[in-house]
């Protein structure tokens, strides 16, 4: 069993448990982690509209000198994106260690074939969307790397590209 599908029977768990217990306290059912749902791609589709919404957002906050801001909706735009993957692929996330961890899983059971340069951009590691993400938010710098910006843009395009080939297919 590799790690990403380790993480990922451990994240249904996680949501399994947490569903139960908050049904069991009278709450409305709630989870921190994933759930087999059925594939549904309209929810794919509106994810796949929202990335596409944030990337307009991000072209937006560019030209109006945030580029401090732009790289949270940079981030948002490939987390969609992955959302929109999970939704077709018949899964609910609401953790993104969770949601990263399937998308390995994904790629490793052969259901799509997505560039691992995308999924490493949410590692800790200098220059990654994740760790710019979390400089600009909580840091105090407002203006950020310009060439970075653009490198992110045109890499959300591709994966938003990527996206719309797996949604729209008849896997």
């Amino acid at each position: 069993m590799s790690r990403a599908s380790k993480y990922v029977d451990w994240c249904l768990k996680k949501a399994e448990k947490e569903i139960k217990e908050s049904r069991e306290g009278g709450k409305r059912a709630k989870h921190r982690g994933l759930v087999r749902i059925e594939g549904d791609i309209k929810e794919a589709q509106k994810h796949l509209e929202k990335a596409e919404h944030y990337l307009k957002v991000t072209e937006y906050l560019i030209k109006g000198n945030f580029s401090d801001i732009s790289l949270g909706t940079l981030f948002y735009t490939m987390y969609q994106c992955f959302l929109a993957v999970a939704s077709k692929f018949g899964y609910e996330s609401r953790n993104q260690s969770c949601t990263i961890s399937l998308m390995y899983y994904l790629k490793e059971q052969g259901k799509i074939n997505l560039d691992e340069r995308f999924l490493k951009y949410f590692e800790y590691e200098a220059g990654s969307i994740i760790e710019l993400r979390e400089d600009y938010t909580y840091g105090t710098d407002i203006e950020a790397d310009k060439s970075k910006i653009n490198f992110f843009v045109k890499e959300c395009k591709e994966l938003i590209d990527f996206t719309k080939e797996v949604v729209y297919s008849d896997v």
